[in-house]
């Protein structure tokens, strides 16, 4: 049994209990800017002496520093950058032929789909798609199932989503994913569709490929100040979260209101455990946070992204968007 890990592990104590886990793994991270999640993940794990950090993300500068963090903190680890805009499916299938085109990385152990958009104004990807729709979930389902026979080349492969309690705002819109072209848009909807998207796709991969050996898994990391949320005025965009709690009936309107704000080393942990937890298979699929499993029963996670009819649903409708289909 894992220790009883909760809101207040960190992650470097996770990386100590997880240290002969993490050395020798290659990890594909997205969204490693620097102040984010994704960077606080990867310079964690450095420490214990993977072989291999890949670092996705769109602004080279970015990455390089980060790169440059990593090496800082422990030279022996080697990184390599991949560049790829989520939000355009032709370069996420040009970042995943480069991925696939390295013969020197046979396999990759854990992709941390990290990389997001939130509570953005209305938009369209270059492909059509609602921004947020587009980033946080269409470009991470199209770039992992593209690399997925590295993954599966692993004698331990993972598959993390980065979602979020806020997939409370939304389920998925399976007749309006595009809110009517912007006309009946709210941007934490937006984001709710998408976070609950993470949780179906894990929910899909540990269905479609658990057999095969693969994990997946979702995860909320908390409520964390990260650069992911720069863009906004937090004292009029909490009432907007307010507002859509109260919509949709969620306790966090009435009662339980949005819990404390985590330090970036405890938020960063629950990635952790979701991608070298020892003793989780037997929970595959299942949407994690605070380092443990979430219940249903007495936390946020909410039935439309539980279903498995919602989840190949979903798959179903995401091949399509994509224009390609992933049989397993």
């Amino acid at each position: 049994m894992s220790p009883p890990y909760d809101t207040n592990t960190t992650s470097d104590e996770l990386v100590k209990d997880y240290a002969d886990l993490i050395r020798g793994k290659v990890v594909l991270t997205t969204g490693v800017s620097p102040g984010g999640l994704g960077a606080a993940f990867v310079l964690a794990i450095a420490k214990a002496e993977p072989s291999l950090l890949i670092l996705a993300g769109r602004d080279s500068k970015k990455v390089a520093q980060t790169a440059a963090d990593v090496a800082a903190i422990n030279p022996n680890v080697k990184t390599r950058d991949l560049l790829v805009d989520l939000e355009s499916l032709q370069n996420v299938r040009e970042a995943a032929a480069m991925v696939n085109s390295w013969t020197d990385v046979p396999a990759i152990d854990v992709v941390m789909n990290n990389a997001a958009l939130m509570a953005v104004e209305y938009g369209k990807s270059v492909d059509g798609f609602e921004r947020q729709l587009a980033a946080n979930h269409l470009g991470h389902f199209l770039l992992t199932n593209l690399i997925m026979g590295k993954v599966l080349a692993s004698t331990s492969p993972r598959v993390v989503f980065v979602s979020s309690a806020g997939h409370r705002f939304n389920p998925f819109r399976f007749g309006d994913y595009n809110f009517d072209d912007g006309k009946s848009y709210n941007k934490w909807r937006g984001y709710g569709q998408s976070k609950t998207a993470n949780i179906l796709t894990a929910l899909s991969l540990a269905k479609k490929l658990g057999h095969r050996g693969l994990q997946a898994y979702s995860l909320h990391p908390g409520v964390i100040m990260t650069n992911l949320g720069n863009h906004l005025d937090w004292q009029k965009d909490i009432e907007g979260c307010r507002e859509v709690d109260s919509a949709m009936g969620n306790e966090e309107a009435f009662r339980t209101g949005f819990g404390a704000v985590k330090s970036m080393e405890r938020g960063v942990a629950t990635h952790i455990y979701a991608a070298f937890d020892p003793n989780l298979s037997e929970h595959n699929g299942s949407y994690l946070l605070d380092c443990h499993v979430g219940d249903p029963f007495t936390e946020t996670v909410k039935p439309w992204a539980t279903s498995h009819v919602e989840a190949e649903k979903l798959w179903v409708l995401s091949q399509k968007l994509v224009g390609q289909e992933f049989s397993y």
